[in-house]
């Protein structure tokens, strides 16, 4: 390869992981207000496997697609007018979302405050694991549900990428917090801060729980109707952050007439609190999760992991040192 390709996770179709190959590329060159960043990790998420197979961002998407929204690694160069990040920063961001990222690529162009410094406790790997899940989890109980001590708050889906953040956070702003998991990830979840566990294989949490503030749904109506069942521990008044599969009218007016409330929410961009969460992270009030790393080469095999929805925490791709 020459100073002007690159190596990158392609796909010219919509399918399973075997659509994803590794191909060289034209490597991108930063426009002014934008930084080139020598990826080391990627972080995978649900919706890099959903948006593969034609459903999430796909949309949005044009072909040959490179994936992959989570990124971590150096400031190669700087375009006209950045004044914040230099070469040799190391930085981690979810550039472009939900637009095309490129992420699963060893360069990676966006502007320079999409990105903030990574945190200096963690290596690459780990903080490739926080942009997607830790800004989805921050701006639902931070910025969206504006969680504050003395709350009950629900997390579904509490030991994915998303959720084990959103426990933490919520205990940060000194919430009561409720976390649904399988049995074997219990004890985990009370060391994150979580005050109660539900295990969803044995107990429907509506039959567990009542007088919450605030649900963090991570599941969303397509499993078993999580989202509508969440509208039944809700107190009057309290909120539901339906992350996954929005808000259908149906629920939308179920919220209305039980005298609750419901919206939808999707992520995005926002290097300013990366920033604060990496202060969090460095102080030690926050640890991240990586169930587990594959080499750039077997992207595919990440997405089946991935897809399996059995992972604790994230799971990574390596790509450079």
């Amino acid at each position: 390869m020459s100073e002007h390709t690159m190596r990158a996770v392609t796909q010219t179709e919509f399918g399973g992981p075997e659509v994803l190959t590794i191909e060289e590329v034209a490597r991108p060159e930063p426009l002014p207000t934008e930084v080139l960043v020598r990826v080391h990790a990627a972080g995978v998420n649900p919706v890099d496997w959903k948006t593969r197979e034609g459903q999430g961002m796909a949309g949005l998407q044009t072909f040959p697609l490179v994936l992959g929204w989570d990124v971590s690694g150096v400031v190669e160069e700087v375009g006209f007018g950045v004044t914040t990040l230099k070469p040799g920063d190391e930085v981690y961001g979810m550039p472009w979302f939900p637009r095309a990222a490129g992420g699963y690529a060893e360069y990676v162009t966006a502007p320079a405050r999409q990105w903030a410094r990574k945190p200096a406790t963690l290596d690459h790997v780990h903080a490739a694991a926080v942009p997607l899940a830790a800004l989805t989890a921050w701006q639902t109980v931070v910025d969206t549900a504006r969680v504050r001590a003395g709350q009950r708050v629900l997390v579904t889906a509490a030991a994915g990428g998303v959720g084990h953040f959103a426990v933490q956070f919520a205990r940060h702003l000194g919430a009561h917090v409720i976390a649904t998991a399988s049995a074997a990830r219990h004890p985990w979840l009370k060391e994150l801060g979580a005050d109660e566990t539900i295990d969803y294989t044995t107990t429907r949490f509506e039959d567990a729980v009542e007088d919450v503030d605030v649900v963090i749904d991570l599941v969303g109506d397509a499993h078993d109707l999580t989202s509508t069942r969440s509208l039944k521990v809700l107190r009057p008044g309290g909120l539901l952050v339906a992350v996954p599969s929005g808000v259908s009218p149906e629920l939308t007016r179920a919220a209305e007439e039980a005298g609750k409330r419901a919206t939808p929410y999707l992520v995005e961009p926002d290097g300013v609190a990366l920033t604060t969460i990496a202060g969090l992270i460095d102080a030690g009030e926050v640890s991240v999760e990586v169930a587990g790393t594959f080499p750039l080469e077997q992207a595919g095999a990440a997405h089946a992991r991935v897809e399996s929805g059995r992972t604790r925490g994230k799971i990574v791709l390596t790509v450079a040192g």
